[in-house]
């Protein structure tokens, strides 16, 4: 979501990457990086809200450990709010007018598959617990620690970049899956909060340590920020319950900022009590309203995202069967009306329009703002 989740915030910085030759912040052209022999570009901003990212001889900095929480978790709505939610805390310390993004360089895919792992002998630096050969769901040892992401934050230092704060997030199970016997059943361990909670601590003091040890982030602030992540059957991610700012040197964190971030799916099943009945009550308007307009509607959910008890963005998806790109068109523009009259007010929202044969339509606003912009894709 453009605004709302920042999700489509790097791939605005990709679609920039295209016309790079307009982006350079540094002295009016390519420059020398703290690399020596490489020229540097910056992407540019789509708009001061996202950060501008780096080009390194014509081409996008990628993460270092690259692709490693794609294999490690099944359910794409934690990877999403997790990076998401990751990067709008970044925001809380590094701002976009002064810091630039870069993907994560200092910890490698090998280093990160060795820290999830659990600890062995053959594995000493795993941050997950020893199994205790226990297939007991209450019993065993569980893993704790499911993903790790780390974000660099970068400002300019003449014609050079110079690295200035780092931002490390940490995703905790609150269920680890297992299996007793390959390619078996799969069973659960469920991880109460408080649980989590404790072995978060230790393994954020273990990880801030070893940062430490690079030389390159001995003395900069590093931000520790800790998600719970949700079950693998939920259709939303899970949300950042704390973070930590650690002044350059510290390898021990000393104190924690709670956050209050929450996760909702509209319509509310029955037996849960909505975040809060005005939006609840809205939704479904709008979700009535929309299924008398077209027959072939076979979904109208909503992904909402609650800060501190206050909407802070909703994700709204239609799934239908469209027969002609006239009957695409009426509906978004039924839909552009429908949304502003019904949906909350005040909040950005986006809302996908897809079928089986992908998006048919887009409808976006943002905060504090009335009125719907809408895009229909064509197939030419």
């Amino acid at each position: 979501m453009k605004k709302f989740a920042v999700s489509m915030s790097m791939l605005l910085m990709a679609m920039v990457l295209t016309a790079c030759g307009s982006t350079d912040n540094l002295s009016g052209g390519s420059s020398s990086n703290t690399s020596g022999s490489k020229s540097t570009q910056l992407t540019g901003q789509a708009n001061n809200k996202d950060y501008q990212g780096v080009i390194t001889d014509g081409q996008y900095r990628t993460s270092k450990s690259r692709g490693v929480s794609l294999s490690q978790e099944s359910n794409q709505f934690n990877i999403k709010g997790f990076e998401n939610q990751l990067l709008d805390i970044s925001k809380k310390e590094f701002s976009t007018k002064k810091y630039i993004f870069q993907e994560g360089q200092y910890l490698s895919t090998k280093t990160v598959t060795n820290w999830l792992g659990r600890k062995t002998k053959s594995n000493p630096d795993g941050l997950n617990p020893t199994a205790n050969k226990s297939t007991d769901p209450n019993k065993r040892n569980p893993i704790y620690l499911s993903q790790i992401d780390e974000q660099d934050y970068m400002t300019q230092d003449g014609k050079s970049l110079k690295l200035s704060g780092v931002t490390i997030g940490l995703a905790m199970n609150s269920i680890d899956y297992y299996q007793k016997n390959k390619f078996g059943a799969t069973y659960e361990t469920e991880i109460s909060n408080a649980q989590m909670k404790q072995e978060g601590k230790k393994i954020a003091d273990q990880v801030l340590a070893r940062l430490r040890k690079k030389s390159a982030l001995k003395d900069v602030p590093i931000v520790i920020a800790m998600y719970r992540q949700a079950s693998d059957d939920s259709l939303v991610g899970g949300n950042f319950y704390a973070y930590s700012v650690n002044d350059g040197g510290t390898t021990k964190v000393s104190s924690w900022e709670p956050l209050n971030i929450k996760s909702y799916v509209f319509p509310i099943k029955t037996g849960k009590k909505a975040p809060n009945e005005n939006d609840e009550n809205s939704f479904e308007n709008f979700k009535s309203q929309t299924q008398k307009f077209f027959p072939n509607l076979s979904g109208v959910t909503a992904q909402a995202k609650y800060v501190d008890g206050s909407l802070s963005g909703m994700n709204v998806t239609i799934n239908t069967q469209f027969y002609s790109q006239t009957e695409i068109i009426s509906f978004t523009q039924y839909l552009q009306t429908t949304a502003q009259r019904y949906l909350p007010a005040n909040a950005p929202i986006d809302i996908t329009v897809q079928s089986t044969e992908g998006i048919q339509s887009f409808l976006s606003r943002g905060a504090n703002e009335k009125k719907f912009s809408t895009h229909v894709f064509n197939s030419y």
